[in-house]
This record gives structure tokens, sequence and C-alpha cells, in this order.
């Protein structure tokens, strides 16, 4: 790999861009999400605003409507100035006031913002539809007397009961001027279906009140229709059935079946006299105003240059700023991984440490990479150290091999069979170090073949002592066995036989005469437990974390009279690992020492 790193590759960079990134979404998606946000809420604004004043033509047209004049109107204008939060002023035609809830002297706006008149109206509606014509609530003459509504509801409720009786249900309701209309669900009332029996004709027959206002009407449409070319002797409005009372005083009163352009031709008539009829009653046209007051336009959004320049140096800042700060938080995560870096390329003899600066997840890893340099200086340590040992181990049956094949070769020594027998040990030496050697490297490696089957513990046992019998007894230490219950293993038993015998040559060795070594087995949970015990001289307590490392030995001289090659004890622990269990060692020096070896247990066959 290239000591130097491409600027493109670089983590300061990288993170840079990133943030950039990041930056540069983060303020578009805000940007956007205001924008969305701020448009919206200027369209339901300008709909609330709308339907406000809407809200505000329609009361102050139905006002008008139903009274003569505006004189009491000011309690409803500031009532409605209340609600909306708007201003409301109302002046007659040369802006004279009439109403105002500013205070007295406020400027009126530059124009108004409709004309409040119930006889021209054209955009109020109960169901919000734009309608043209006379406000419904304008009804003047046609307002029914409390006898009239009083008689006419009664029969309104007894043709709703008839037209139950036949499976049809309608709603009454009461039209401005008093009178009840029927309706069926669908929109359809009397004028619908009416059986033979509901038929009697009482229900739309015109009160004398209605009578005369129409007489009134139809007498001043006489002059317009006689101008119009037409005959005012024709009856043009029907009479019993449908008058403009019962289907309500909203509409103008119906044209009987006449001709088509009869029709067209008598409508202008009608209208002007329908107006006429309802000027008394009724308040003058007046001007509405909303809003503020002068020449001053109304505020509203508009993105100018100056605004547009705000944005641009407010998202600037914005990336600015997240790019300084990237940028100084990056610097301080970059330093230690150069230092890192800068580390691993040293040589591995100088055991180069990093500081550790801080306690974050890079503080973690400058901790760990000078953990793993102390394991490799130890490591390399006892690498010299174990290549040294083997050297050594070797060295010692190699040299007596070789001196007493020259002694031989020179004549010196008679070939007899006590030096075969030497020579033969000294084989035996070598064989069993390179033997231990090969059963290291294997577990190292992870190649260790074990044949797994279930074993009897008394049986491995008595196995392991059969054949230390011989040691034992020349050695003056007796060599017993105890097993509590009857535990089995799931283990080689070959493999297990080696490490309880290196465990028992080991406890031979340092047992005087008259001592002896126990080997256990009982149950422990799940687990068995295999204790070799011996009373020997013990192990010192500084000796004890080292008695499983290889070429350990407690006596420094290396001398094979105290003791083996120094690796009996390691091919213990590995094969012990192997089968997935622990090998430890307790001792007291002077009263013996105990090896403790964990294994999985198993079921009978």
């Amino acid at each position: 790999m290239s000591a130097r790193i491409p600027l493109r590759k670089r983590l300061l960079v990288r993170l840079l861009i990133a943030s950039g990134l990041i930056a540069v979404c983060s303020v578009a998606a805000t940007a956007w999400l205001a924008v969305e946000t701020t448009t919206r809420a200027l369209r339901e604004e300008q709909g609330q605003v709308l339907a406000d004043d809407m809200d505000v033509l329609a009361r102050l047209s139905g006002y008008a409507a139903t009274h003569p004049d505006w004189s009491g109107v000011r309690d409803t204008v500031r009532e409605l100035s209340a609600k909306t939060g708007r201003r409301i002023a109302l002046t007659t035609a040369d802006r004279a006031p009439i109403a105002d809830s500013a205070p007295r002297g406020t400027a009126l706006p530059v124009s108004a913002a409709a004309t409040v008149d119930p006889l021209r109206v054209d955009t109020y509606s109960e169901r919000g539809a734009q309608l043209g014509g006379t406000d419904p609530r304008a009804v003047g003459p046609y307002r029914l007397t409390e006898a009239e509504r009083t008689k006419v509801e009664g029969l309104a409720r007894a043709r709703q009961r008839c037209f139950a009786r036949h499976g049809i249900d309608l709603t009454m309701t009461r039209t401005p001027s008093g009178r009840p209309v029927l309706t069926g669900a669908d929109g359809s009332g009397d004028r619908a279906y009416v059986p033979d029996e509901c038929a009697d004709g009482l229900f739309n027959t015109p009160t004398p009140t209605e009578r005369k206002a129409l007489a009134a009407l139809e007498k001043l449409a006489g002059d317009c229709l006689v101008r119009a070319g037409l005959d005012p002797a024709v009856p043009l409005f029907l009479g019993v059935d449908s008058t403009p009372a019962v289907r309500g005083v909203s509409d103008p009163p119906t044209f009987a079946k006449a001709d088509a352009d009869v029709r067209r031709a008598a409508r202008p008539c009608l209208d002007r006299a329908r107006r006429a009829q309802l000027d008394p009653y009724v308040a003058p046209a007046a001007h509405l105003f909303l809003g503020g007051g002068g020449d001053a336009p109304a505020v509203r959004f508009d993105m100018s240059a100056a605004n547009k320049a705000k944005v641009v140096g407010a998202a600037g800042l914005v990336l600015a700023v997240t790019v300084a700060v990237t940028a100084v938080v990056a610097t301080r995560l970059v330093r230690p991984l150069r230092a890192l870096t800068e580390a691993a390329r040293q040589p591995p003899e100088r055991h180069v440490r990093v500081p550790v600066t801080t306690r974050d997840e890079t503080g973690i890893l400058a901790a760990a990479f000078n953990a793993l340099t102390e394991r490799r200086e130890r490591l390399e340590v006892q690498r010299r150290a174990m290549v040294s040992d083997i050297a050594h181990e070797l060295r010692t049956p190699l040299t007596n091999i070789r001196g007493w094949l020259e002694v031989t070769r020179d004549g010196v020594v008679d070939p007899d069979p006590a030096l075969l027998a030497a020579l033969h040990d000294e084989a035996l030496v070598l064989q069993r170090v390179i033997d231990d050697l090969r059963d290291l490297a294997d577990a190292d490696a992870g190649t260790l073949r074990l044949h797994r089957e279930p074993v009897r513990c008394d049986e491995l046992l008595d196995q392991v002592a059969a054949a230390h019998r011989v040691a034992a007894d020349a050695a003056g230490v007796v060599l017993r066995t105890t097993v509590e219950g009857e535990p089995w293993l799931d283990a080689d038993p070959v493999r297990m036989r080696q490490a309880l015998g290196n465990l028992v040559s080991n406890a031979l060795r340092h047992t005087p005469a008259d001592g002896t070594v126990t080997l256990a087995a009982r149950p422990d949970g799940d687990d068995v437990l295999l204790e070799v015990t011996d009373t020997g001289t013990g192990i010192a307590p500084g000796d004890l974390p080292h008695v499983f490392d290889r070429f350990w030995r407690a006596e420094k001289s290396r001398s094979r009279r105290t003791g083996g090659s120094g690796l009996g004890l390691p091919i213990v622990r590995h094969l012990v690992a192997a089968h997935g269990g622990t090998a430890v060692a307790r001792s007291e020096p002077g009263a013996g020492s105990v090896f403790t070896l964990r294994l999985p247990g198993a079921s009978p066959r």
C-alpha cells in the first residue's frame, strides 16, 4: 500500500464531502418544507378569509332583508368584527358611514369589498352556490300572520300524515315567510307523486295575505307587460296549486303553462315589480368595506430579490458552519488514527505505544493497539524462549548419543548391552520430546484428532493407575483411585489416558517416598471433575500461574532429575481444551498439589 493516500480517499476529505452533502440536502429539505408549509398555510388562510367574507356578506344581507333600514346594524357589525378579527364598515353609496368597527376617523380602504343589496343578490346561497336575484329572506308583504301560520302548519301536518300512510316520509321546514314546505329525502315534496287521498288542494291554497301580495305584484307588473306587448289579462301566475309562498318566496311567482317566448318576455317585468314591491320592507343598498384602511395595498407573500438573497445567505451560512464544525471534529478524529498508522508502520522490535487521549471509539482502538503491541512483545519473548528451550531439550540427548557413538567408534568403549541400553534411553527421551512438540503443534493448529466415545471414569482411572503402578512402587509412592457414583465422559479415551498419565507422572516425580498420589472422579452437574492429588513438595505461589507454560520448570537448573521436558502440563491443558474442558491447579508448598480437569459428562451406554 502506498504511503501517500490520494486526496479523494482521505478520511478528512470524505467527512467534509459527506457533511457538505448532508448540509445541502437538509437545507434544501428545510426550504422545501418551509415553502410548502407556508404556501399551504397561506391557501388555508385565504380560504378562511374568503369564507369569513362570505359569512359577513350573508349576515349583513340577511339583516337588510329583514329590516327596513340600517339603524340597528352596529351591534351586528361589532359581533362580526370580533368573530373574524377584521375591520367591517358599512357606508351609503356616497361613503357616508352607517356602521364601522374601527375607531371614528379611521380612513376607509380604497375600494369597497361588496355591495349589500338584498334585492340584487349574486353571492348568497344557503347551500354555498352563487345565485342571482332577491335575497330569499326578503319576504315583505308575503309574511303570514300568526293565525295563518298556525292554520297552514296544521294543513301541512295533515298532509304529512297522509303521505306517511302511503309509505312516503316527508320533512316539514318553514320558509322565511312562515309558510311550511314538505320535502322528501330526495329533495322532492308534494310536487312529486301525490296520492289522490292527499290531493285536497287545501295546503297549497294561498292565504289572504299571500293573495293580497300576489294581486299587488300583478298590478305592479301590469304596465311593464303592456309595454312588452303582452296582454295583462292573460293569467301568468299559477293560482291555487303552486303559489310562490308554497314553493318558497325565494323564487319569483311561477308562470302558468304559457308559451316560452311569453315567459321570457314577462320575466324582466316580474323581477322589477317584485323589487318594487319589496323595496319598502328592506334596507337601502350599502357599500361593505373589509380589512385595513388608507391607500396602503394589502400585504402579500413576495419572493423578492432581497428575500432570495436572505435565503441564499442563510443556506450558505449553515453550509459554512457545518463544514467548519465537521473539519474540526474530523481533524480530532483523524489525528489519533494517523498516530496509530505511524505506530503500526514501525519495525516489530520497536514496540511503539500510542498515547490514549480520549475515551471514545478511537481511544478504545488505541488501547487495543497498545494491548496488541504488549501481547506481541510477550509472544516474541516466549517464542525466543521456546526456541532456546527446544534447542536445549534436543541438544542434551543428541549430545549424549553422539558422545557414546564417537567413543565406541574410536574403540574406547565396547558396545556392550549397558551402552546400548543407555543409547536407547536417550533416543526415547528425544522421541518423547518430538512427540510432545508434535502434539502441541497439532493443538495450536486445531488439527488434533479426537475419537470421542462414552468413557467410564472408573475404568479410565484404573487403566492410568495400572500403567504407572510399577513407577509408583519403584518410587515408594502409594497410587490409588476413588470414584463417586458412576460418572461417564464424552471423550477420546487415548487422549484422556495421555493427559492423566502426564499428571500422574508429574505427581510421582515430585512426591517423596511414603507419599500418596490419588486419582479421583466425581460428577458436578452436567460436567465431570477428574482430580490428581499428591502429597509432594507443592508449588510456590509465584510459580503456580506458570505451571501450564511450555518448557517451564520450577527447577531453574533444568535438570531431568527434578523435572521432565516441560511440555507435559501444556499438553494436558491443550488436550482438555480440545474436549471443551478446563484445567486448573491448586497447591500449597510442603502440602502437595491438586490438578483438576473439568470435562463434559455423557450418558451411560
